[in-house]
């Protein structure tokens, strides 16, 4: 027998790979990579974690240290891990199993470090329960695309998803067997583009999952010698890569409060307050939301993305979308009725990402909004005027229109701790200007080689 198989199959060689297994803890940065550290899995000790540098928030998309940032070479922290967040990664070709916890960054004594973007999204779900009783469902929906040069197949085809086999079957047992509930697998209508969805969850867990997709798509198309790449453009006219959060609300005991068949739109009064929210705060959130320059090159006309800030019934190019509900099998509209944020792609991070949503609905609910304005149909079919009367408006066209617009709204740039806003506009100013000198189609090939 083959020496090495006869050591596979030994039974003490089997547990001495399994003590081998490694732990890495994670967070989900600012520029919505993540990082941390790896360590034996049996030495882990989930209540100390592992050490964390300030200085670490402060690495920008392309990879270096930027300039601005308030941290320097001192100070220490820690990486906690939420052992509920576990999620053991195994099946993916030459590859050993990984066991990846999702963590809360703090303070050598546990307490709570302001700058961790994991932490503000568990305030936020915090502060609705508390102050309104409630408590999120959602989900995000990814696209992307699998770098090929090949021609591509027809957009939605049997024929496109079977060209990416084994990748999509394995794709979904790996997401499904380390607890991330993985609902559909298909090709998209972008070339060579993909994009898989996963079940509703509470909040944290919903952008829990987000974080850990990203990585487990990018490492199995690696390890099928393919590059998978969550960009929003990998070329300026091309179609582009989004990520959708769908959310609806529950009250404390879990029951659908977002439907009132009684009211337009079927919204309850408290789900309309909370879509006011998210409209009137539109234009500081998406610096966070569509957090690259190249972000607004995809925000355009009749890209099936969104260009004005308002609430549209099933429309795909509204920026908050009213889904639609389903009457076969005597299925109950109350359980499914969920709207979907439709201005956001992978370079947001999905804790500030779901956090903003959840604070700007909250704020909605705080001040009593009436629900926006429902539209029917194309935006470019609304005149002006009712456009006016609607309270409807453009969405920045630029990162730094977003940035812009986050620093004139004292409400959202309220909701963060001062250090993270002054990190996240200097790594922001960092990106423009290694972008500064490159054309469109140079800066989709940038950010596509890093997401």
């Amino acid at each position: 027998m083959n020496q090495r198989i006869a050591r596979i199959a030994d039974p003490a060689e089997g547990d001495r790979m399994a003590e081998q297994e490694l732990a890495f803890l994670a967070t989900n940065d600012l520029c919505a990579i993540t990082r941390g550290r790896a360590m034996p899995l049996a030495q882990l000790d989930p209540a100390t974690g592992c050490g964390w540098v300030p200085a670490n928030l402060g690495v920008g998309a392309f990879g270096t240290i930027v300039e601005g940032s308030p941290f320097d070479a001192t100070g220490d922290l820690r990486l906690i891990p939420d052992q509920r967040s576990t999620a053991r990664i195994d099946g993916i070709p030459g590859r050993p199993p990984l066991t990846v916890m999702l963590a809360d960054i703090t303070h050598n004594d546990g307490g709570e470090w302001e700058c961790c973007p994991r932490t503000f999204l568990r305030h936020a779900i915090r502060d609705l329960e508390q102050e309104a009783g409630l408590q999120v469902l959602g989900a995000f929906e990814h696209e992307f695309m699998l770098a090929s040069a090949g021609p591509p197949e027809p957009p939605m085809s049997l024929q496109a998803m079977l060209r990416a086999e084994p990748l999509g079957t394995e794709l979904v047992g790996i997401l499904a067997n380390a607890g991330l509930q993985p609902e559909n697998w298909l090709a998209e209508y972008g070339a060579h583009q993909c994009e898989i969805t996963i079940a509703a969850t509470d909040a944290l867990t919903a952008a829990d999952r987000a974080v850990l997709l990203r990585d487990i798509v990018r490492n199995l198309a690696h390890a099928h010698g393919q590059r998978a790449t969550f960009a929003p453009l990998l070329e300026p006219e091309a179609v582009g890569n989004g990520v959708h959060v769908h959310f609806s609300l529950r009250d404390s005991s879990g029951r659908p409060v977002t439907y009132d068949g009684a009211r337009p739109g079927r919204l309850s009064a408290a789900a309309g307050a909370f879509a006011a929210g998210i409209v009137r705060h539109a234009p500081a959130l998406l610096a966070f939301t569509a957090a690259s320059e190249v972000s607004y090159l995809r925000l355009a006309p009749h890209r099936w993305s969104a260009t004005h800030a308002f609430l549209g019934r099933h429309n795909r190019e509204s920026m908050l979308r009213l889904c639609p509900t389903i009457d076969l099998a005597g299925r109950e509209p109350a359980g499914q009725l969920n709207l979907e944020f439709r201005a956001g792609d992978a370079t947001g991070n999905p804790w500030l990402v779901m956090g903003l949503l959840i604070r700007a609905g909250l704020e909605g609910i705080r001040t009593k909004l009436e629900a926006p304005a429902l539209i029917e149909g194309p935006i470019e079919e609304v005149g002006e005027e009712e456009q006016r009367r609607a309270g409807i408006i453009r969405l920045p066209g630029t990162l730094t229109d977003a940035l812009a617009a986050l620093e004139a709204d004292r409400v959202v740039s309220g909701w963060f701790a001062p250090d993270l806003l002054t990190v996240y506009r200097a790594l922001k100013r960092d990106e423009l200007r290694r972008l500064a000198e490159l054309d469109d189609a140079a800066k989709c090939l940038r950010y596509a080689d890093v997401y």
